[in-house]
């Protein structure tokens, strides 16, 4: 969540200012405890020149009750009932790592968009279900144009894809018309068809890397990885100020009270989140261990699990990946920095609305992703950019 969509309305000085970006990361964090309409009139408090507040929530939608009320009565009956009904529509089930403990352990495959996105382009199945965000189901489609692809929850929408528009890429690259606009594949179908190519969280150096030495780069949408891309890099890389609200709201404040709460503890950080840089600064102190800090991708922090043995580990980034950690390790000990970093989009999918999906054969259009083919074609041609340059990582975003 970020003041990024609207920042060409404000003011150089207050676009720029640590403080107004401080300021509204807290009203952020506080996204999740309050409703749209209190949200919307702490905005207007603080940036009255804020004009469009009616669009700061994406993919505008009645917000559902949480997974936990939706949840059929056990697990075996669930699971029997989705394996049954994805065989009858020859479908091939993916879940997020951020997805309730059902939906992924009842899914084929678990993993990063991307990753997810590419097994799927190489199964037979005829159908994909996607147990995710919107744009994740759209990337889904681009790769896999010939299958049908549902989404439980249409309205399940991401707000570090929602804060740039493809007419802002467009005006943004006539401002620095040599530049190469390199985009996380955490972005729309429609943006993703504006930018030369895509990476991933895990992939991001590397990609910066790639490109000419004197080049100009365009990153978007997320600041902070865009940021540590920048840092490790030392690129010339100009940097949209987008975010994601839950990584943005674990905080170095955060960080910090928790590393001293368990001082030999692992630490893995998303690069998406406000407390990256407080990490990398810890280490350059001396404070915490460079050896104990990792900075990953959600699919790398899996792999990194696998071989923690009885470590306790203190874990960045939204909380569903806890239990997916915790499963290919229980020897060892996970717990969230902010056990309050949760992506109340991600469990919009809940177990109901999966079997739902999977059984109102009536309803498929409702259900279904679909991309328009000329943007689908631009878009794949930004996503095999990337992996031309290098085959992504299979640890994804």
């Amino acid at each position: 969540m970020s003041f990024a969509r609207y920042s060409r309305l404000l003011p150089d000085n207050l676009r720029r200012a640590t403080d107004a970006r401080s300021s509204l990361h807290a009203i952020c964090a506080e996204f999740l405890a309050q409703s749209e309409d209190k949200l919307f009139e702490r905005l207007a408090l603080n940036y009255p020149l804020v004009l469009r507040l009616s669009t700061f929530v994406p993919r505008k939608c009645e917000m559902t009750e949480t997974a936990l009320t939706e949840l059929p009565t056990d697990f075996a009956s669930f699971s029997r009932d989705v394996r049954r009904l994805a065989r009858e529509r020859d479908a091939i089930v993916l879940a997020h790592n951020y997805q309730v403990p059902w939906i992924q352990d009842v899914a084929d495959h678990v993993g990063d968009s991307l990753a997810l996105s590419r097994i799927a382009a190489k199964s037979h199945a005829e159908m994909i279900v996607f147990c995710g965000v919107h744009f994740m189901a759209e990337t889904a489609k681009i790769l896999s144009p010939e299958k049908t692809v549902l989404i439980p929850d249409p309205n399940a929408g991401c707000s570090l894809a929602d804060t740039v528009t493809p007419e802002q890429v467009m005006t943004w690259k006539k401002e620095h018309p040599k530049a190469i606009v390199v985009a996380y594949v955490n972005t729309s179908a429609a943006v993703k068809a504006e930018v030369d190519l895509c990476c991933t969280s895990s992939n991001a150096v590397d990609i910066v890397n790639s490109l000419p030495a004197d080049a100009e780069i365009l990153f978007l949408p997320d600041y902070f990885l865009g940021a540590h891309v920048a840092r490790v890099t030392g690129r010339n890389v100009s940097l949209w100020m987008g975010e994601c609200h839950v990584h943005a709201a674990i905080t170095p404040v955060t960080l910090r009270r928790r590393l001293e709460e368990s001082p030999d503890s692992q630490l893995l950080v998303h690069p998406e989140c406000g407390c990256t840089s407080a990490a990398l600064y810890l280490v350059g102190a001396g404070e915490i261990p460079a050896e104990r800090t990792h900075i990953v991708s959600t699919g790398s922090m899996v792999d990194f699990a696998k071989n923690a043995g009885d470590a306790h580990v203190l874990v960045a980034t939204e909380t569903g990946i806890i239990h997916q950690l915790q499963s290919v390790n229980p020897g060892a000990t996970f717990e969230a920095v902010n056990p309050a970093a949760v992506c109340r989009y991600m469990k919009m999918i809940t177990p109901k609305k999966l079997l739902n999906c999977l059984r109102d054969r009536e309803m498929t259009s409702y259900y279904e992703v679909k991309v328009d083919e000329q943007i689908r074609l631009r878009a794949l041609k930004s996503v095999e950019a990337m992996i031309a340059i290098g085959t992504p990582s299979s640890f994804g975003e």
